[in-house]
């Protein structure tokens, strides 16, 4: 079973804390990852274009160990990590010390460790919001958001060659379509986005590459890729929070 896989099926079990199966066994690769991902930002420019959070306060929902806290806390008037792994929550602790407006806690999406309507903006980036079975998630986000605050979730998409090709053998069973149908049934806009991963080398190209999928799909994958950078797919999902009386 790849490693998306056993996420996927944690969420649809409905598990309070989804177990990350790259970042919690292997985090100083995760760092690499981190590093190489969206290399050119797009995913930041996207976000800025529909989600404002300058002056505001925002949760980052599964921060790991904080790679992100500091890109918003830039602008932001606070930024809150969230973070179910107690290893990450030290580490993003550590990553962040010093940095007035940030604080990291443990909790899981379905329990968020804040009070109602203390959030403008709730941001996860591939982390618990698969699809189908993270409705108590979801319902988890508008409570923390004041009204006409944002939710906005970074998500691999499959349909982007290779890598959602990659992704699509370790999950035979993933319907695009429907997990298109459950996004849109909750309300959620979609922009996608086309990124660049780049690598120092081919070592930090290969450890990435072993921890996002099996073993046999990562060895395809190292093979297929011949330079040092790679092209990935992602979509921003982004809703509002009604200011009035109804929710989605």
């Amino acid at each position: 079973m790849g490693l998306v896989t056993r996420a996927l099926a944690a969420v649809r079990r409905g598990h309070d804390t989804v177990p990350s199966p790259n970042i919690w066994h292997w985090p100083e690769v995760y760092e690499v990852e981190n590093r190489a991902q969206d290399a050119d930002g797009e995913i930041w420019r996207v976000l800025e274009d529909v989600v404002d959070w300058s002056g505001r306060d925002v949760v980052d929902v599964g921060c790991g160990d904080g790679f992100h806290l500091s890109r918003f806390a830039a602008t932001a008037r606070h930024v809150t990590g969230v973070e179910p792994h107690p290893p990450l929550v030290r580490r993003a602790r550590e990553r962040v010390a010093g940095v007035d407006n940030v604080e990291v806690l443990a909790g899981s999406a379905q329990r968020l460790p804040l009070p109602d309507a203390s959030a403008d903006v709730v941001h996860a980036r591939t982390a618990y919001f698969f699809g189908p079975g993270c409705e108590p998630g979801l319902a988890e986000a508008d409570r923390v958001l004041r009204p006409g605050g944002s939710l906005v979730i970074v998500d691999l998409d499959v349909r982007h060659q290779p890598y959602g090709e990659w992704m699509r053998a370790d999950l035979p069973g993933y319907d695009v379509a429907e997990i298109d149908a459950f996004f849109d049934r909750q309300g959620f806009a979609s922009r996608r986005v086309e990124t660049v991963w780049r690598f120092a080398d081919r070592a930090d190209l290969a450890a990435v590459l072993r921890i996002e999928f099996s073993a046999n799909v990562a060895q395809r994958a190292i093979a297929e890729v011949t330079g040092l950078s790679l092209p990935v797919g992602y979509r921003v999902l982004h809703r509002g929070k009604p200011t009035g009386l109804l929710t989605p």
